[in-house]
């Protein structure tokens, strides 16, 4: 059987070289790993989900803002009034005005608190945006390892076709058996089982990239150096417990928590009010009324305690949050940086192996060409190198993939610390536009936020 140098697999890692891009120089048309990532924040529709969920906690503040402020209302009534078989109509209009003048701090802890709850927003959507980045890396590297473990079934078909018609010829002139023949024939029927596999998992990962990106891949370009993380574990768990946005949003709901609690037992106290209203009738006779209220709970059937310890009971889950969350970041950490100890030892282990089946291959096909090896013998060892190639790509692709999720244990997968250079979703436009309650339309804190509305309209 034909199994000499020329017809091996000599050249399958050449080509899964080729396909991954571990060297050579990437067509200017490829689309790279930063091109996928632009892509994922741009067209994710779980960033817009949460961008307006943040809008919305932004209007809880402008909310609680204007409850401290005059509030107008205009009065208009008409009717009928009988008496004695008599009828006389009735007319008025008016105004009426109300103004909230201290209330022992409850609003005030309220809009502290809401303040608190919008920071915490910003945190879940900055960790959100560490998810969608950190899937865009996912399915760029996964794409790139099903198209290299294509390219190298497809080669093995290739190679393994020939043989499977090198050993037919032989076994026609008597130098080999049926039994060699079918031997060949099996596993040839394997590779293009495992071929048509390979390229079902492509198909997977295409659909998933497109799912992440709004469109299918094209060439991808070789994946660039591995980004920096920290030197040691415990100088990435310092990191992490600064930055993370995770522990970020747990302290700041702790925060508010707190100050929800504030709010809740400034319901025990009374408030004053200011009301002034004035009336006009049918006649033109007018009628204007002004005075301060004080007003305060006497008896609310418990309603006021049970809601002071429901923000206790509320205050302390926060707080019990937090422990855990830091101690969750932590072990994200941990198993993060154990992850990229393990695929860097396991891609020296693996390019030895690659070397070493290589080795007993060349071995194996110069014994049998002296009746040392048997045809089954050669085969077992290409599908020994096949297999150690094949792992060998995927470890790179491990090893790629266990820095980012490392950078992402750590806080720091964002667009800005990526440096992407694009424009990012700014948080703080859409909240220093409404913080102060403006009425749209009517100032030029209104105006702007038309602008802003307008310009999200358009996104």
């Amino acid at each position: 059987m034909a199994l000499g140098p020329k017809a091996t697999r000599g050249g399958l890692r050449a080509l899964a070289v080729v396909a991954f891009g571990i060297c050579g120089t990437a067509q200017a048309s490829a689309q790279t790993l930063t091109d996928t990532l632009i892509a994922a924040y741009r067209t994710s529709g779980l960033l817009e989900q949460n961008q307006a969920t943040l809008r919305a906690a932004d209007e809880n503040v402008a909310q609680s803002v204007a409850s401290l402020r005059p509030v107008l209302n205009y009065i208009g009534s008409a009717g009928l009034t009988f008496f004695n078989g008599q009828s006389s109509d009735n007319l008025s209009a008016g105004v009426s005005a109300n103004w909230l003048l201290y209330d022992f701090g409850a609003t005030r802890f309220s809009t502290d608190a809401l303040k608190e709850t919008v920071l915490a927003t910003r945190a879940a959507l900055l960790n959100l945006e560490q998810q969608v980045l950190l899937r865009g890396v996912a399915t760029f590297l996964n794409v790139r390892r099903q198209e290299a473990f294509v390219a190298l079934q497809t080669s093995n078909v290739r190679v393994l076709a020939e043989q499977v018609r090198a050993s037919q010829d032989r076994f026609e002139v008597g130098e080999v058996t049926r039994t060699d023949v079918s031997i060949a024939e099996a596993r040839l029927a394997a590779a293009q089982s495992s071929l048509a596999a390979a390229q079902g998992a492509l198909a997977q990962e295409r659909e998933e990239y497109n799912a992440v990106t709004r469109r299918f891949p094209g060439q991808l370009s070789p994946p660039p150096g591995a980004p920096a993380t920290a030197a040691s574990l415990e100088a990435a768990r310092g990191v992490a417990r600064r930055n993370h946005p995770l522990i970020r949003q747990a302290q700041h709901q702790v925060a508010s928590s707190e100050l929800f609690l504030e709010a809740a037992k400034a319901g025990l106290r009374p408030q004053l009010t200011a009301n002034a209203s004035i009336d006009i009738d049918q006649d033109g006779d007018d009628t204007e009324s002004f005075g301060l209220q004080l007003s305060g709970p006497i008896y609310q059937g418990g309603a006021i305690t049970s809601q002071i310890r429901e923000a206790q009971a509320n205050r302390d889950a926060s707080r019990a949050n937090l422990y855990q969350t830091a101690l969750d970041v932590d072990q994200g950490v941990g198993n993060a940086w154990a992850d990229t100890v393990v695929t860097r030892a396991s891609l020296r282990a693996s390019e030895e192996q690659v070397r070493a089946a290589r080795l007993a291959l060349r071995g194996g096909q110069q014994e049998l060409e002296v009746g040392s090896r048997t045809t089954l013998d050669v085969l077992d060892l290409e599908q020994e190198l096949l297999d150690a190639e094949t792992n060998l790509i995927s470890v790179e692709i491990d090893q790629f993939l266990a820095d980012y999720t490392l950078l992402s244990a750590m806080g720091l997968l964002t667009v800005d610390h990526l440096k992407l250079g694009i424009v990012t979703y700014d948080p703080a436009a859409y909240y220093n536009a409404v913080k102060d309650a403006p009425g749209v339309n009517v100032s030029p804190q209104g105006e702007r936020l038309d602008r802003i509305l307008k310009s999200l309209n358009r996104k």
